[in-house]
């Protein structure tokens, strides 16, 4: 036996050998390629620090950086039938379902709460990209439906931040049906003479730019974001020319007349505030007064 070989050196290398290190300490920016500290990018809410570039961000992060002190209550979502149409391709739909879920962590694409923001009483609601591509289903509907008679109920506004691929192709028409029932809801507010604020986030397409997230009484988009119906790929082989540079981000469309605002991620809840006081005839806020959202929290907890 080798003493040294066998005893020795391993328990050499047992003393000096580097910690396991998880693997998601670090994000890549899909758009300069910086590697980025998990905890850093949470504390600049998932934008990169190198080129400013906003990646997505969970509702539930976002309702946590907007809410005073990122206390707020979820209000509760009709369910409606899982699988009406017992779709099928490569997988069944309940399974794509519950792996998206436990992807997630969330039931569902669509989250509502309500709770205040620079103490304005508000309702929110936010898509999930992330949730089978924030795809517009039966629950997306009945989610923005519930959310529009809550705030009609407690008279308050109603600010939706958007993020979608469109309608959801597993459910077929009731998908696109999703369309003119969310439109009247939107019509809800309107008559209820209760603000409806639209934040559209990258990306947000199809039926889902078609209804409710171009019916604002004021249009916010975060930079860059993509905002269409059809995207400029198919548009290019459509019409089989050359796109102009930018188009269909928000700042095109911002330029064009489409959208109120292009706003960072992290000017806007201060920017939101202004506007619903403004809209709701409450006198300005007192900076220094307004109570602070919660820190997002890491996605990797304590780790590192």
């Amino acid at each position: 036996m080798n003493w040294i070989s066998n005893y020795v050196r391993p328990k050499i290398n047992s003393l000096f050998s580097r910690r396991e290190v998880p693997e998601n300490l670090w994000t890549k920016c899909p758009e300069c390629g910086t590697m980025l500290f998990h905890r850093e990018l949470a504390d600049n809410l998932n934008v990169c620090s190198n080129c400013d570039h906003h990646m997505a961000i969970s509702p539930r992060d976002r309702f946590k950086s907007l809410f005073d002190g990122g206390i707020f209550t979820e209000v509760k979502v009709p369910e409606p039938v899982v699988d009406p149409l017992q779709f099928r391709d490569q997988k069944k739909y309940p399974d794509r379902l519950k792996a998206a879920q436990k992807a997630t962590g969330e039931k569902e694409a669509m989250l509502v709460a309500e709770g205040e923001m620079g103490r304005t009483p508000i309702v929110a609601v936010a898509q999930d990209f992330s949730f089978m591509a924030g795809s517009m289903g039966m629950y997306v509907g009945n989610a923005l439906i519930a959310a529009a008679e809550r705030a009609v109920k407690l008279k308050r506004p109603l600010v939706l931040f958007s993020a979608a691929g469109g309608a959801r192709m597993q459910e077929g028409i009731l998908s696109l049906m999703q369309m003119p029932r969310t439109t009247v809801a939107v019509q809800m507010l309107k008559e209820a003479r209760l603000p409806y604020v639209v934040v559209l986030t990258h990306p947000t397409t199809g039926g889902v730019t078609a209804s409710y997230a171009m019916l604002g009484d004021v249009q916010i988009a975060e930079p860059n974001a993509l905002i269409c119906f059809a995207g400029p790929r198919v548009i290019e082989q459509t019409i089989r020319e050359k796109l102009p540079e930018g188009f269909q981000r928000a700042e095109y469309l911002l330029d064009h007349g489409m959208l109120d605002r292009v706003t960072h991620r992290k000017q806007l809840r201060d920017e939101l505030i202004v506007i619903l006081r403004m809209l709701t005839g409450q006198p300005p806020a007192i900076k220094g007064d307004l109570p602070a959202p919660a820190a997002v929290e890491s996605p990797v907890g304590a780790a590192g």
